[in-house]
């Protein structure tokens, strides 16, 4: 039934009510901190590309189309460096994966609209812009082939040279003991390439997240939608946290996991500086540019490659559906000869096989 009276605000205003609510739900666990400023996010960049001043009943479908489209077509910000293809020449935009996150976050916003009385009708239900469908060949895969990922973690474990200070102060300075972070660096790296955990799932831990159980270290993550998983370490991996726990700055006070070397806790921007710096020690012909996220389709890759049940990468990633998989995998050249090169219904049979090489059936040779 439609509202009597419709509540005219403007975009602006609709917008900073709705995020406002959204907020709300972090305090009784509904929404995770994170999601919450992503749809905040979202929001933001629709009041911007639909108008501020604008009453939001007065949208239309056709109005979010054309939202949806400058959206899409606008370069994705959050990426550094040049944004054109590298065949095309063309603007790269948006990947599905964002349009179709953000259709969803204007789709929440209208319902809220919806069912408050801002507006007579939902303009989605008239929208008909969608993000291209996935698949297809992707630019660049995301996941680290085997011999990168190696390259990364054997970079990570490397010693590097005492980093030098800018010039300008007349002659090149070593930094001081406290101020480097090799160690660090290489906990996360481990971290991300063997746990895949999200960005901000990593720099929410604490120290306290951490605990033994049976002689095996876990790491208790929070994750999506207040829900927790305890995922164990690799033998490597726990021991790279001990080295850095013995020299981690910051002290008792300070509960988070990752500092800086002034002893604050390490923001989202500062994980991809970390694994960049790690790049750079990395052999030229193993190195290829990787964000945090693509070490998560890392993960999730070369553990199913590897023959990892689904069921336990799931929870390893901390997905609560197991069709999500699908979006954290890349294909790697060759799986698919190996996987049938070495059959698990044929490993019995391999001790049968003749003097010619040729695969004797149960049967030959009987009398």
């Amino acid at each position: 039934m439609l509202p009597v009276q419709v509540n005219r605000l403007t975009v602006q205003e609709a917008g900073d009510r709705y995020v406002e609510l959204v907020r709300a739900k972090t305090v009784t666990g509904a929404l995770s901190r994170a999601t919450a400023e992503v749809y905040a996010r979202d929001v933001a960049t629709f009041v911007r590309l639909a108008g501020p001043d604008r009453v939001l009943d007065d949208l239309t479908g056709e109005d979010v189309d054309a939202v949806l489209l400058a959206f899409a077509r606008k370069p994705d910000e959050r990426k550094k460096g040049d944004v054109r293809g590298k065949d095309t020449g063309k603007d790269t935009g948006q990947s599905a994966a964002s349009q179709a996150r953000f259709r969803r976050s204007v789709s929440a916003l209208f319902r809220h609209a919806t069912s408050a009385g801002w507006v007579h009708l939902d303009p989605m239900a008239a929208s008909s812009v969608r993000a291209r469908e996935r698949g297809g060949l992707r630019p660049e895969r995301r996941a680290l082939t085997r011999e990168q990922a190696e390259g990364l973690i054997e970079a990570a474990g490397s010693p590097a040279a005492p980093p030098v200070e800018a010039a300008g102060s007349g002659r090149g300075r070593r930094r001081r003991a406290d101020q480097r972070t090799e160690v660090r660096d290489a906990l996360v790296v481990l971290l991300l390439t063997t746990l895949g955990p999200r960005v901000s799932e990593l720099v929410r831990a604490n120290v306290e997240d951490f605990y033994t159980n049976d002689g095996v270290r876990y790491w208790r993550i929070f994750g999506k939608g207040g829900r927790t998983r305890d995922v164990p370490l690799p033998d490597a991996v726990a021991a790279a946290l001990d080295a850095y726990l013995a020299v981690r700055p910051g002290g008792d006070g300070e509960k988070a996991l990752l500092l800086s070397w002034r002893g604050r806790r390490l923001a989202r921007g500062d994980v991809q500086a970390v694994i960049d710096r790690v790049q750079r020690r990395v052999d030229p012909d193993r190195r290829r540019t990787v964000t945090p996220h693509g070490l998560r389709h890392t993960t999730a890759t070369h553990l199913l490659a590897d023959g990892t049940d689904m069921d336990a990468v799931r929870r390893v990633l901390g997905h609560s559906d197991l069709s999500t998989l699908g979006r954290y995998r890349d294909d790697l050249p060759g799986e698919l000869e190996v996987a049938m090169g070495s059959h698990p219904l044929l490993r019995r049979r391999r001790g049968r096989s003749g003097p010619d090489g040729a695969l004797r059936s149960p049967d030959e040779g009987a009398p």
